[in-house]
């Protein structure tokens, strides 16, 4: 990785749940591996009262408790760390922000490059740019200035195109970096080398080869204390409409020009571009959306979702998500890509399965399996590919075999210092001002597009199935692959053998 040149960052939300558990500890092993830049300050902006020590010694308290922290280099890097306390949907209180940033560019005889992190609610997605720009925050005279935003990026459609038109009134596009964690993983870049980089595997990553393709983003946590947060938001906003679609495009993009930001996203803008649009019949015959219900797993009760705390007692917020989708383009035309997500799975996984056809002479048997890889994206990350071999003995009874590959071993060859978190990786590309694994304005657009219709059949009351907290989901989403001739890929078994019916 290229280290930065000088440059400076900026936390909105800097006392924020976000900014302590995932940016300050990114930003503090980035440093503890010499990944900063030689002159850099962090000047965290928020509402609540803090003085420069009394903040610091907040994030010692925290800091302190993760691995790989050594004292000596974290009392080293809180000496780069500022804080200032102002009302960040104020215009006028900006005046001091920019009085402190002007002050500590003079104390660090430091470019003005700066990097402006919003860990903050999306309502001030729009405000603090404006606020910024009123203040000339976003001049690049002196320079480079950059702003990142976290996910929602919008609610739908039409709040994402405001958002879009509301940030281009004061920062240009690429000053812009929309941060998707799931971009950061290693497992999902490897998707790009796996592909283009072996010539045994991208001729067959065609239509004329693979049978489907399924996409699993499932969870074992339910809401955890985030419940009126997620009670506005739901699976289609917090992990389809984003992470899913943007696994997707990697995994179907066509082979970039170059490897280089705007080669990479073009092709990922394409994919999100020839998504075939759901009509209000595709989405009822297509989408299953689920909610889960108490469950005893293990001894252990777990609450309905509607039991939750912040949750409303009628809710119809899902919790899970499962669809059939299809990509208008020459590669994929005709193969069904299943997608699922939801809270309350059996286990935590994320990965993506590769079907492909069945041989068309079943010489061995109707009933030997089509051969299948499936890329683990999270946990035990790797690539395990399955085929069918004879059993030792006479005749030739078949059996199914594996061969597996993990990114451990990859990871005590390279050593742990070298392998970066998701969070450390694309904070660092965003001070490098490498775009590659960010989402762009257009493929943010496209995303919403398509799940528009989803939201619509949504508010119109549209069917919600109840699912058991320890089970792959409703049973209807079961009969979404089973009505085809195919079913999803089970990790593990259910926990429970109940389930549930329409809510």
């Amino acid at each position: 990785m290229v280290v930065p040149d000088n440059s400076n960052i900026v936390i909105f939300g800097a006392s924020g749940d976000l900014t302590f558990r995932k940016l300050m500890p990114a930003l503090y092993h980035l440093y503890a591996s010499k990944q900063l830049p030689d002159c850099f300050f962090i000047l965290g902006v928020s509402r609540s009262k803090y003085s420069d020590e009394q903040y610091r010694q907040k994030l010692v308290q925290s800091l302190g408790k993760g691995d790989r922290v050594d004292d000596s280099v974290l009392n080293q890097f809180i000496q780069h760390i500022y804080y200032v306390s102002i009302d960040t949907s104020s215009m006028p209180a900006y005046a001091e922000l920019k009085s402190r940033l002007d002050a500590l560019y003079t104390q660090y005889d430091t470019p003005h490059n700066t990097l402006f992190y919003l860990a903050t609610p999306p309502s001030l997605f729009e405000v603090i740019p404006q606020c910024l720009a009123a203040h000339q925050l976003n001049n690049e005279a002196q320079g480079w200035k950059r702003i990142v935003l976290e996910k929602p990026i919008g609610y739908d459609l039409q709040s994402a195109l405001d958002l879009d038109k509301s940030l281009h009134q004061f920062f240009d596009e690429q000053q812009i970096y929309r941060i998707d964690h799931y971009l950061g993983k290693e497992t999902v870049q490897n998707l790009l080398v796996f592909r283009f980089a072996n010539g045994m595997f991208e001729p067959l990553w065609t239509r004329n080869y693979i049978d489907y393709i399924e996409i699993t983003g499932a969870e074992a946590l339910g809401v955890e204390g985030r419940g009126g947060y997620y009670d506005g938001s739901g699976a289609l906003r917090d992990m389809l409409q984003n992470h899913l679609l943007q696994v997707l495009a990697m995994m179907a993009m066509e082979p970039p020009v170059e490897i280089n930001a705007d080669s990479i996203r073009n092709e990922v803008a394409k994919v999100l571009k020839s998504l075939q649009p759901l009509s209000a019949e595709d989405v009822k015959n297509e989408v299953v959306l689920g909610q889960y219900t108490e469950s005893e797993i293990q001894d252990e009760l777990f609450l309905a979702y509607r039991n939750e705390a912040g949750v409303k007692a009628d809710s119809r917020t899902e919790t899970y998500i499962g669809m059939r989708l299809f990509i208008n383009n020459w590669r994929w035309n005709g193969v069904p890509f299943y997608i699922r997500t939801g809270k309350r799975l059996p286990t935590r996984i994320t990965e993506v399965v590769i079907h492909f056809h069945k041989t068309p002479h079943p010489v061995f048997g109707v009933d030997a399996p089509a051969n299948k890889l499936v890329i683990r994206i999270q946990p035990d990350e790797g690539i395990v590919t399955n085929f069918v071999l004879k059993k030792p003995g006479a005749g030739f009874e078949t059996k199914e075999v594996s061969m597996d590959f993990k990114y451990q071993y990859l990871e005590s060859e390279e050593g742990e210092d070298k392998l970066l978190s998701a969070y450390e990786r694309l904070l660092l590309d965003a001070l490098n001002g490498d775009a590659t694994l960010f989402a762009r304005t257009d493929a943010v657009l496209s995303c919403w597009k398509f799940v528009q219709p989803i939201l619509d059949y949504k508010h119109q009351s549209g069917s919600l199935y109840g699912y058991a907290s320890g089970t792959w989901g409703p049973t209807q989403a079961d009969e979404l692959l089973a009505k085809d001739g195919r079913t999803w890929r089970r990790p593990c078994e259910n926990l429970t053998n109940t389930n549930c019916t329409e809510l």
